[in-house]
C-alpha cells in the first residue's frame, strides 16, 4: 500500500506532457482543445489592456466551451484577450487554425506566439476573423494570413514558424466600444487538403 501512494504522489509531481502535432499525419486534423474535462488544459488567462492604463474588462469560463466575455473601452488600450500558458507544439504539418464559434458580430483576433523576437522582445502574430451575431460557425485562419505585431504595430518579419508555437490566444481589439461575447467550442489544426 505505502508503494502505491508513493508512486500516486510521484505521478502528480511530474511535468504536463506539453501539446505535440509534430508525428502528426499531415493529412489529419488535429484537436488543440475542445473545453472539455477530457480535453488538455491549456491554462488559459486574462489579459486586459489595464496593462497600459485602458479601461476594458474581459474575462471567460470554461465548460463543454470557453465564453469569453466583457466590454471594451477605446478610452487607452481598447482591447480584451485571453491567452494560453506557454507551450511547445508543432505544426508545420498544418495549414492553419480552425475554430468553431459563436459570435456577436464582432471581429475578433486569433493571436499566436513562437520563438521568434524583435530587438530582444516576443513577437506575437495576428489573425482577425469575422462573426455572425447569435450563429455557429466555422472559421479557418491559414497560417499564411498570420501577421507578425509587437505591442500591436505591424512588423516587416520574422514570418510565422509553424514548427515553434509557444502560445495561442484570443483577443478582441475592434476600435469598438462596448460589451462583447464569443463563444468557443473547439480548436483544431487542420492539413492543407482539408481547407474549404
Amino acid at each position: 500500500m505505502p508503494f502505491l501512494l508513493i508512486f500516486g504522489l510521484l505521478l502528480m509531481t511530474l511535468p504536463e506532457t506539453p501539446l505535440d502535432a509534430s508525428s502528426s499525419d499531415a493529412n489529419e486534423e488535429i484537436l488543440l482543445t475542445d473545453f472539455n474535462s477530457s480535453s488538455s488544459d491549456l491554462g488559459w488567462y486574462v489579459v486586459n489592456d489595464n496593462v497600459m492604463g485602458g479601461r476594458s474588462e474581459g474575462d471567460f469560463e470554461q465548460q463543454g466551451e470557453l465564453r469569453f466575455v466583457g466590454r471594451t473601452n477605446t478610452k487607452g488600450g481598447g482591447f480584451s484577450s485571453i491567452r494560453t500558458r506557454p507551450m511547445q507544439l508543432d505544426l508545420s504539418n498544418h495549414a492553419g487554425i480552425r475554430l468553431n464559434v459563436k459570435g456577436d458580430g464582432r471581429r475578433y483576433t486569433w493571436r499566436l506566439t513562437t520563438d521568434a523576437r524583435w530587438r530582444g522582445r516576443q513577437v506575437s502574430y495576428w489573425a482577425d476573423f469575422e462573426t455572425r451575431d447569435g450563429t455557429w460557425s466555422t472559421v479557418e485562419i491559414p497560417f499564411a494570413s498570420f501577421i507578425p505585431r509587437f505591442r500591436g504595430n505591424q512588423l516587416d518579419g520574422p514570418a510565422l514558424d509553424a514548427a515553434q508555437i509557444t502560445g495561442m490566444g484570443l483577443m478582441i481589439y475592434d476600435n469598438q466600444d462596448g460589451p462583447f461575447e464569443l463563444h468557443l467550442a473547439s480548436v483544431h489544426a487542420y492539413s492543407a487538403e482539408e481547407e474549404s
